[in-house]
């Protein structure tokens, strides 16, 4: 493993290599990763509130617990007042910045909506607050009145960069179009933003060639950030009736981990969060993934009488904690693995900016 590691750069071979490595080698792979995060990154932990503003979708993903065929969700949209006082609180508490994430939805109310969001939320934090969105595919002249009104990043996760596999993921329409979703980024990426995406991992029909692709187009398209975690099944939705041929979830979390190393060494100074669905595993699975390279954890912030109804994927993890306390646990969990949170920072990547903080 040591002279793969040392090669200037990887090849596809040497990353399907790595990602086959179990046990000790993994942890040297997530070791070697963590150094070069600590040289690039340092040790801090930057923090997004998350707020999900709504589960109106109007996607049919076959993975999603809110896709729009779902007649078991309870559908909810919080209101302006609930999504700027989750703000501001997030604000006082030196979040640093939040991410606005919600199904799918091309309307005018609900591109109006955003906008508002993201202009109040600007003007009442006197600019301070970062704002992540993540709201889907939108049209180029929605990205950019959102971007002008004050958002610095957004998150549009490719999910696969199989063209074949996103199709059996999605209906077969142009709504559902994979080269839809690239145009998308593309946009992002002219607008200028801070440009993040993701993958699923342990998908079923996924192979570990595949997966290397996934880490390659993300170095190719040169993404500021990057959002993603382990595959995990809904009941109500159709990839649950083959959910036998999936990958046993310790699998599934030890996969995501060697991603988020590769990705790492791949992209040194991008901002890596350390995904919910991880810890949906394994309740220390965001640390886990601090460990592996990742510098980014998403606290939800949502008001608590929503979240139970943003149900994305089975045994999503909802605490019976307070919100501060929630907060206090995370930084002292944290502490003990030798990091710390960048409060009162909007922890912008250092690859889109290298004087960005």
């Amino acid at each position: 493993m040591s002279e793969i590691l040392q090669k200037s750069s990887l090849s596809k071979e040497d990353i399907i290599t790595l990602l086959s490595f179990t046990d000790n080698e993994q942890q040297k792979l997530c070791n070697h990763a963590a150094n070069i995060k600590q040289q690039q990154t340092g040790n801090i932990v930057w923090l997004r509130g998350l707020i999900e503003l709504s589960n109106l979708c109007e996607k049919n993903c076959y993975y999603c617990g809110i896709r729009c065929s779902n007649k078991k969700v309870v559908r909810y949209s919080l209101t302006h007042d609930e999504v700027m006082l989750a703000v501001m609180q997030a604000y006082k508490k030196g979040y640093g910045s939040v991410a606005i994430q919600s199904g799918e939805i091309t309307s005018k109310s609900f591109t109006d909506n955003i906008n508002k969001i993201v202009a109040d939320s600007k003007k009442m934090t006197h600019g301070e607050i970062g704002i992540t969105l993540s709201c889907g595919e939108q049209s180029e002249e929605t990205y950019r009145r959102w971007f002008e009104s004050g958002a610095d990043r957004y998150l549009l996760r490719i999910e696969t960069s199989s063209e074949a596999l996103y199709g059996k993921l999605h209906p077969s329409n142009e709504q559902h179009s994979y080269a839809k979703r690239v145009n998308a980024l593309e946009s992002l990426r002219k607008t200028g933003y801070q440009v993040g995406t993701g993958v699923m991992i342990g998908l079923p029909f996924q192979t570990k060639e595949m997966l290397a692709d996934d880490l390659l187009f993300m170095k190719q398209f040169d993404i500021d950030m990057c959002g993603m975690g382990p595959y995990i099944e809904h009941t109500d939705t159709p990839l649950y009736a083959i959910r036998e041929q999936l990958p046993p979830l310790t699998e599934r979390l030890n996969l995501s981990l060697k991603m988020i190393s590769l990705l790492r060494i791949l992209m040194p100074d991008i901002n890596i969060a350390a995904t919910t669905a991880l810890q949906a595993i394994q309740k220390e699975g965001r640390e886990l993934a601090i460990l592996a390279g990742a510098n980014v954890l998403m606290p939800n912030i949502t008001p608590k009488k929503y979240r139970d109804d943003y149900f994305l994927y089975n045994n999503k993890p909802v605490s019976a904690r307070s919100d501060d306390d929630e907060l206090a646990a995370l930084e002292q969990g944290l502490r003990a693995i030798d990091h710390e949170i960048g409060f009162f920072r909007q922890g912008n990547s250092l690859h889109f900016h290298p004087l960005s903080t």
